[in-house]
C-alpha cells in the first residue's frame, strides 16, 4: 500500500484506539499506547499485511517519537522532588543501571552494544503512563505522589542520559566529554528560560492564541528544532535533545502567565497524542516481529524473563532506597509503578534494531514485555493500596517536599 493508503490506515487505527480504550476502561484501565501498538500489529505483515511503512511514515514516526520524549521531558517538574527523595531515586536508578548491565551482558554473551541497549531498556519507567492512573485515583498529591514523581522522573532522565553515553558509538570519555558541553549549552538556555519573559512577550502570546499566528506554538515548535540540532551538533542522541526541549518549554511557558502556559501546551499536547505520538506507536506495532515472538524460540522465552526483570532490575533497588517514612504498601506499590515502563523501552528498541545490534525478536520480547508491565504492574499497585488516598505518609515530610 503507498504511503497515502498507510497514513489513511494508520490514523483509521488512531481513532479506533481510545474508543478501544474507553469500551475496556470501564473494567480495565489501559492505557491508549498499548492498543495503538496492538492495531499495530494487526494491520502490520505478520496478520492483515495491509500496511508497510515507508520514507514518508518513517518519518512521520521519528517526529512522533521525539514529540513523545519532548511532552516527557515537560513533565518533569524538578523543583517538587528534592532532598533525600531525589538522592534516593538517583541513587536506586543508579544501582538498577549497574545490575542491568551486567545481567544483559550475562544474558548477550558479554557483547557489550547489545548489552547496553537492553541493559538501558530494563532501567526505565514510564512516568507519563502512571501519572495519569495516580491522578484518577486521587493519589498524586501528597507524600506518596511526590515519591513517585521523584523516581519516575530519575526513571524517565536517567535511561535518555545513558542513551546518549552508551549508545553513541564514541568512546567513554568522547562522549561523555560531548554530553557535559551539551549540559553547559542546556545550562545557559535553562538560564535564559528562568529570565522573565518581557511584557511584550506574554501580549504577543495572549493575542495570537486564537488567530492563525499561534506564535506560542510556533516559539515551543522552534525551541524543539533548536535542541534537536543541537544534540545532532554535537553528534548525541536526538532523544536528548527532545527532553532538554521539555524541560525548556515548561520554564518558558510559566514565564507567559498560567492560563497562557496552559493553553498552550495543551495545543501541542493536542499535535502529539492527536497525531504524531499516535503514529509512532502504531508504526512500532506494525514493525513489531510477531512472528519471531511466536515461533516457540529464543525471543518468547525471554518475554517473561523480561518482565521479572523489569521488577527485580527496577523495583528491588526502588524497593531497598525507597524513603523510609512510606508504609510497607506504599513501598510496594512504589516499585510496581516504578517498573512499569513502555515509552522509552519502545525507543530504545527502535534505535537497537535500527542499528542492527538488537534482532527483532529480541526487541519483540522486550517491548511485549514492557506491555505486559503496563497492564499489570499499576493494577497491583491499586491493589496493593487498595483503593485508598495515599496522603502524607507523615507531616514533617509532607511539609518539606510537596508536589
Amino acid at each position: 500500500m503507498s504511503h497515502p493508503g498507510t497514513l489513511i490506515l494508520i490514523m483509521a487505527m488512531a481513532v479506533l484506539a481510545p474508543l478501544l480504550a474507553y469500551v475496556v476502561g470501564r473494567r480495565l484501565t489501559v492505557p491508549v499506547a498499548v492498543f495503538e501498538i496492538v492495531l499495530g500489529v494487526v494491520i502490520g505483515p505478520d496478520v492483515l499485511g495491509w500496511a508497510r511503512p515507508d520514507t514518508v511514515i518513517d518519518t512521520l514516526s521519528s517526529l512522533g517519537l521525539s514529540m513523545l520524549i519532548f511532552l516527557a521531558g515537560y513533565e518533569i517538574e524538578f523543583a517538587a522532588v528534592r532532598g533525600d527523595t531525589l538522592r534516593r531515586a538517583v541513587g536506586a536508578w543508579a544501582v538498577a543501571l549497574a545490575m542491568a548491565l551486567a545481567i544483559a551482558f550475562a544474558l548477550t554473551g558479554a557483547q557489550a552494544t547489545k548489552s547496553f541497549v537492553i541493559g538501558t531498556a530494563l532501567t526505565s519507567t514510564a512516568l507519563g503512563a502512571v501519572l495519569p492512573l495516580l491522578r484518577d485515583a486521587d493519589l498524586l498529591r501528597g507524600r506518596f505522589g511526590t515519591v513517585v514523581m521523584a523516581f519516575g522522573a530519575v526513571g524517565e532522565f536517567g535511561p535518555v542520559i545513558a542513551i546518549s553515553l552508551l549508545l553513541s558509538g564514541r568512546a567513554p570519555g568522547v562522549a561523555t566529554a560531548l554530553l557535559v558541553a551539551f549540559a553547559a549549552v542546556t545550562a545557559v538556555a535553562v538560564f535564559w528560560a528562568l529570565r522573565p519573559r518581557p511584557p511584550w512577550f506574554a501580549r504577543v502570546v495572549a493575542k495570537t492564541l486564537h488567530s492563525s499566528g499561534q506564535f506560542a506554538v510556533r516559539y515551543v515548535m522552534l525551541l524543539l528544532a533548536s535542541m534537536l540540532g543541537l544534540s545532532a551538533a554535537f553528534g548525541l542522541d536526538t532523544l536528548l535533545g527532545a527532553f532538554a526541549a521539555g524541560l525548556l518549554t515548561r520554564l518558558v511557558l510559566r514565564g507567559a502567565g498560567p492560563e497562557a502556559g496552559a493553553e498552550v501546551l495543551g495545543r501541542i499536547e493536542a499535535m502529539g497524542f492527536g497525531f504524531l505520538v499516535p503514529v509512532f506507536f502504531i508504526v512500532t506495532g506494525i514493525g513489531f516481529d510477531l512472528s519471531a515472538l511466536l515461533d516457540g524460540g529464543r525471543p518468547l522465552a525471554l518475554l517473561p524473563v523480561f518482565l521479572l526483570l523489569f521488577l527485580l532490575v527496577r523495583g528491588g533497588p526502588t524497593w531497598l532506597l525507597a524513603p523510609r517514612d512510606l508504609s510497607r504498601r506504599e513501598r510496594t506499590a512504589l516499585t510496581l509503578y516504578s517498573s512499569t515502563c513502555l515509552p522509552l523501552v519502545v525507543a530504545i528498541t527502535t534505535i537497537g534494531t535500527d542499528d542492527g545490534v538488537l534482532a527483532s525478536g529480541e526487541a519483540a520480547a522486550l517491548v511485549g514485555a514492557a506491555m505486559l508491565s503496563v497492564l499489570a504492574f499499576p493494577l497491583l499497585a491499586l491493589k496493593v493500596l487498595g483503593g485508598r488516598r495515599a496522603g502524607p505518609s507523615s507531616p514533617a515530610a509532607g511539609a518539606s517536599e510537596t508536589w
